[in-house]
């Protein structure tokens, strides 16, 4: 044993004395000791990423796949090779690995403690933002970080007396090429998403919560597979010195105080209006409840850039003005919220779902939103901490709305429901019986199920409207309506039921182009709105892309809107419809793949400024 420790420990080198085996031996004792406190640090970040709020068990999960593990383990393995090799010592190489390791393990357990959010890539460029955040809440030292704590100064100090071996030059520099090489081999494994598909640990998450999909995997190996989202991506020819011009052209106009309406918006989740499909035979006129709406508002098309799924991105494009809809912030961002509440109005909403659904707790926030309801933080009262449907959600909503008028402030409200989501039960029919809504006997069971949920959601969906209508009819506050649909339904899988009924969904006509992509909206004023703003809001609107909705209230509003808004209204005039598939709708209602050079032009002109107006907070 003296020999032992007289050979292996508290020596830089082996004893020139020593066989060639010894001299490898020792190397490999201190190798060994210094891999294998660089994977217990990575095991540590494993028990970290879980947080405090969903336990060891999720912990024990990742060892179920290997993939996983090695994906997590590896990065302060290769790290600490080659602080090393430039180091020289295994002590001082662990520690500056650790450093960063359980900067970003502890960041994250406190951010899912406060905010049931991760750290990604992208939160390291708002580090002045992240810092702010602390302020507001207590940190704290939980056992889970105490432990880490301990465990990572009793590895240095181990380290410090056990692994003092110091490589000369060339030892040195071949392990620091070496872990040079193996980072560059290892990177198309962390951005590949099929590889990232593949390795998920989801026996007790929900794959579903983009926060959960993100702990499924672990900590570093998801923060590194989020670093490419962190790079900016502007779109071609993209010149922030030309938006910064082209806004500097407008003012953010202030809006009139004589017209300041209250506005209350809801989008309809999977809501769209089958009337016009000849396809299905009506047992009775399902969409009675929307057309009456409709005749006494100003009603359109809108054309989204989803179908079945994504209902962010229309929701998103209509609250920020952006015509991809892809808003994902981990910041306060520009939006015509936060325009709103410059000008004096409290912003506020309700989505009877889960805070979690898209991130909306956090993002909504960032939006600009005051406040928020979901299941978590008031509907679990009605539902026993399940989704609540119109029955539950629409007057709700509507007494909210009452009581927050009673205050002096305008209101801006913008609501999200949950009913019309799919899928849809093939064997049962919640709404009353599948022949109180279609005939079509020619479809199979299942897809009669499927169609009569649907139509029985949306029937009953357009009764709570017109009742939330009808309060707000008598209110002698002004109040604006603004209600559409986000996408179409998904009506089986592989759109079954669409191809059953000969719904042509090929989008190789302009047909089936609208049929795919289209749905309603309307904007309607009670009769104190209608006097606000000096005339009937009734009559046919135009065709637009969800991120010009708003610009269409604002006009019938009388308001001229923030800088960004008027910058962008003239490509609303030219191009009402700018879809991420490639399409556009032009003024004279022409769908088309190819603009014309002053068409185009303004086209790149919006996303430039939507993408300057992204990256850049304006109020």
């Amino acid at each position: 044993m003296k020999g032992f420790f007289g050979y292996f420990l508290f020596q830089r080198r082996p004893p020139e004395e020593g066989s060639a085996g010894r001299r490898v031996a020792f190397w490999l004792w201190n190798a060994l000791l210094l891999a294998g406190a660089a994977i217990a640090l990575g095991l540590i970040s494993l028990a970290l990423a879980t947080g405090s709020n969903y336990g060891w068990v999720v912990f024990w999960d990742y060892f179920a796949h290997p993939g996983l593990i090695v994906l997590n383990l590896l990065p302060p393995l290769v790290l600490a090779a080659l602080l090393y090799g430039l180091l020289g010592r295994a002590w001082l190489a662990y520690a500056l690995t650790a450093l960063p390791v359980l900067a970003l393990s502890f960041a994250n357990y406190y951010k899912l403690a406060f905010r049931d959010d991760p750290v990604i890539a992208t939160d390291l460029t708002l580090l002045n933002e992240a810092g702010k955040m602390t302020e507001n809440y207590a940190l704290f030292l939980s056992d889970k970080l105490i432990a880490a704590l301990a465990l990572a100064a009793l590895s240095i100090v181990l380290l410090a007396l056990l692994a003092r071996g110091k490589p000369r030059w060339p030892g040195r520099v071949a392990v620091g090429a070496a872990a040079i090489v193996a980072a560059a081999a290892l990177v198309p494994s962390y951005t590949d998403v099929a590889v990232y598909t593949r390795n998920a640990a989801f026996e007790h998450l929900n794959q579903w919560a983009s926060t959960q999909q993100y702990i499924a995997r672990g900590l570093l190996y998801p923060f590194l597979h989020s670093v490419p989202d962190a790079i900016p991506h502007p779109p071609e020819g993209y010149s922030e010195r030309e938006a910064e011009e082209l806004l500097s052209r407008y003012e953010d106009a202030d809006i009139p105080e004589d017209k300041k309406v209250n506005i209350v918006g809801i989008m309809l989740e999977a809501f769209a209006d089958f009337s016009g499909f000849e396809q299905i035979e009506f047992q009775q006129d399902v969409y009675a409840g929307l057309h009456a709406l409709e005749a006494e508002s100003y009603s359109g098309t809108l054309l989204t850039n989803i179908f079945a799924g994504g209902t962010v991105n229309t929701e998103r494009g209509f609250l920020t003005g952006d015509p991809s809809g892809e808003y994902a912030p981990r910041a306060k961002t520009s939006s015509y919220v936060w325009y709103l509440k410059d000008q004096g109005y409290r912003t506020s909403g309700d989505h009877p779902s889960f805070q979690w659904f898209y991130n909306r707790e956090n993002v909504n926030a960032y939006l600009g939103f005051d406040s928020y309801r979901y299941v978590e933080n008031y509907y679990t009262q009605f539902t026993n901490g399940w989704v609540a449907n119109d029955v539950i959600f629409m007057p709700e909503l509507t007494a909210s709305i009452q009581e927050q008028l009673k205050d002096a402030a305008p209101l801006f409200s913008f609501s999200v429901s949950y009913q019309g989501h799919g899928p849809y039960t093939t064997d049962q029919c919640w709404w009353g019986g599948v022949d109180d809504y279609i005939a079509n006997y020619e479809l199979d069971t299942e897809s009669r199920y499927i169609l009569a949920n649907y139509l029985g959601s949306v029937m009953d969906t357009q009764s709570r409207l017109l009742a939330m209508a009808d309060t707000f009819r008598a209110s002698d506050e002004p109040i604006v309506l603004v209600v559409f649909g986000d996408h179409k339904p998904w009506l089986g899988n592989g759109n079954s039921v669409y191809n059953a009924l000969g719904i042509d969904l090929s989008q190789s006509t302009d047909e089936s182009i609208y049929t795919y992509w289209s749905t309603p909206y309307l904007i309607w004023a009670n009769d104190a709105a209608e006097k606000a703003i000096g005339h009937d809001l009734v009559g046919e609107g135009p065709t637009v892309s969800p991120c010009f909705l708003m610009d269409v209230l604002f006009e019938q509003l009388g308001w001229e809107g923030d800088a960004y808004m008027q910058a962008v209204r003239s490509c609303r005039a030219a191009v009402p419809v700018v879809h991420t598939a490639g399409f556009y709708l032009t003024a004279d209602g022409t769908l088309t793949r190819q603009l014309d050079e002053t068409q185009a032009e303004l086209v790149r002109q919006l996303e430039n400024l939507a993408y300057y107006r992204k990256h850049h907070f304006l109020y």
